[in-house]
């Protein structure tokens, strides 16, 4: 059933006539109410599966990194286990960044949300959104197979995209201002850039994002 504004006579979500595949392009273009449209008023339940799936991307991009600039010369056996092992690694590593950076968003809202919100917000909803949201992510494995001199770039301006889609997702989630979800974004983004410090400062990562990427040369 489409909804009508009682003061225009128009539908109030314009892309529930749309096309999927328009809709798909204005959510690429971060408009809000491509957003609005898709989180309330779809049934799309794959945030945890797309989470998982962009988790696994980010993994085995930092893994492929670290293969390149690892020289080894242990036995095969210990090859392949050492491998899966970094594998392993680099999957909690990102696992804990991302949980950080979603833990900085929520402790913002959570300490500004008296001044944001008349109502309790729906953080179960938000993080969904975030997660949803996040799918940029997956142009990380694209961006590596085909390798060229601007791949830095493109992974820069992949990170900035995501960053783009989560602002919007909590901008449309919780109908803040645009001022506050640029802060949450910010502070979701510095609580990630602390913990990926401590993971360098341990040794333990080859860089938040693929931040640090080498070209390799042929």
């Amino acid at each position: 059933m489409i909804r009508i504004g009682k003061s225009c006579q128009k539908p109030v979500d314009k892309y529930i006539e749309c096309d999927p595949v328009i809709i798909l392009i204005n959510a690429i273009l971060c408009k809000a109410q491509a957003y609005r449209h898709i989180l309330f008023n779809t049934k799309i339940n794959i945030h945890g599966k797309l989470c998982m799936f962009c988790l696994l991307c980010e993994a085995y991009l930092r893994w492929w990194q670290l293969q390149d600039s690892n020289q080894n010369t242990a036995p095969d056996d210990l090859i392949r286990y050492a491998k899966e092992w970094d594998f392993y690694r680099m999957f909690a590593i990102a696992s804990l960044e991302q949980t950080a950076f979603f833990i900085g968003i929520f402790t913002f809202l959570w300490v500004e949300r008296p001044m944001t919100a008349k109502k309790k917000p729906n953080f179960f909803l938000l993080l969904k959104a975030l997660l949803l949201s996040s799918y940029g992510k997956l142009l990380l494995i694209p961006a590596v197979i085909w390798e060229h001199d601007y791949t830095p770039l493109c992974l820069k301006l992949i990170k900035v995209f995501v960053l783009t889609s989560n602002f919007q997702a909590i901008r449309v989630t919780l109908n803040i201002n645009r001022k506050l979800s640029l802060l949450a974004v910010l502070s979701g983004l510095l609580l990630e850039s602390t913990m990926v410090y401590f993971f360098q400062r341990m040794e333990w990562d080859v860089g938040s994002d693929c931040a640090i990427y080498k070209s390799q040369d042929v």
